[in-house]
């Protein structure tokens, strides 16, 4: 990769908040006990080409990337990992020289945060993350990402005391998502709510099918540019993108919970042929559907 092209943040669609450190401070002096972890970065990059960091004494947070789409790689403590789309990583803080990037072909979106707290390493021993640790396979994590946007808007609306601990109490729910995902399914709503929200539902509710934007254009009376627009603004993702992450979760879970052959698999979620349903998967998920069974299983 040239140097020239490096880049830590500016990417166009990014969303960026530091809490700077004296608010934290003031803070928890005031609140000491309502902040053993606290927020430090949140971020969102989507397909963040040349994004880099390097950082040689470490990092002083703990780091959660989840990758939604593409590949990255990071080097921990002289280790190489790479990173797929659906797979996430949780650094503990650590002292040891890290550096991480995105793929130059294949560039990751990814949510991340940092956080840290005034006892981090026991919290990190606690739940046995530890350097090791490479990247972690998971279903399509859409409770994080709802979980994520509501720690954002919370953070944009400013730094007060009650904002503060809302967010704070939220990383321990989008954290619980990743660590445990088995105890957070995604129940369905059956009220109606606005057009992405219909338009999810009807995407869930059709999983064996083939959707078109312009079928779900349609449904609302609306463009395919003004309903596209709408929807990416929303999920920051466009709407094909986002049904086919809802295919492969199925997909992910069906791999997961039993033994169907991929030919099966495929067919559940609208693929007639298992071939082309396995490239799509690799695609997204960053490997084979037999493969991933065969992880799942073994990192379940």
């Amino acid at each position: 990769m040239s140097s020239s092209f490096k880049k830590r943040d500016g990417f166009e669609g990014e969303r960026l908040i530091s809490i700077p450190q004296k608010v934290w401070k003031d803070v928890k002096e005031r609140y000491p006990i309502l902040f053993p972890l606290h927020i430090t970065h949140i971020g969102y990059f989507p397909k963040a080409a040349f994004h880099y960091r390097e950082r040689r004494k470490g990092c002083e947070d703990n780091i959660l990337i989840y990758c939604l789409q593409g590949k990255g790689h990071y080097i921990l403590d002289n280790k190489r990992f790479e990173v797929h789309s659906n797979q996430f990583i949780l650094l503990p803080a650590t002292e040891c020289y890290l550096r991480y990037w995105s793929d130059e072909q294949d560039p990751w979106t990814i949510y991340w945060v940092h956080f840290t707290g005034h006892d981090i390493n026991s919290f990190n021993k606690s739940l046995n993350l530890n350097i090791a640790q490479g990247p972690v396979n998971v279903p399509f994590n859409e409770k994080a990402i709802e979980i994520w946007q509501n720690i954002y808007q919370t953070l944009e609306m400013g730094y007060s005391v009650e904002n503060l601990c809302s967010a704070c109490f939220c990383l321990y729910h989008m954290i619980a998502t990743f660590l445990f995902p088995e105890r957070h399914i995604a129940i369905e709503k059956n009220e109606q709510g606005d057009i992405i929200t219909q338009t999810v539902l009807n995407m869930r509710n059709n999983l064996s099918k083939k959707l078109t934007v312009e079928d779900m254009a349609v449904m609302h009376r609306l463009s395919v540019s003004h309903f596209s627009n709408l929807f990416r603004k929303s999920t920051g993702m466009p709407p094909i993108d986002y049904f086919i992450h809802l295919k492969m979760q199925k997909a992910c879970q069906l791999l997961y919970a039993n033994g169907s052959k991929i030919k099966t698999v495929a067919s559940e979620i609208g693929y007639d042929d298992p071939y082309y349903f396995s490239r799509i998967f690799k695609k997204f998920i960053g490997t084979s559907p037999e493969q991933y069974r065969i992880t799942a299983k073994n990192t379940g």
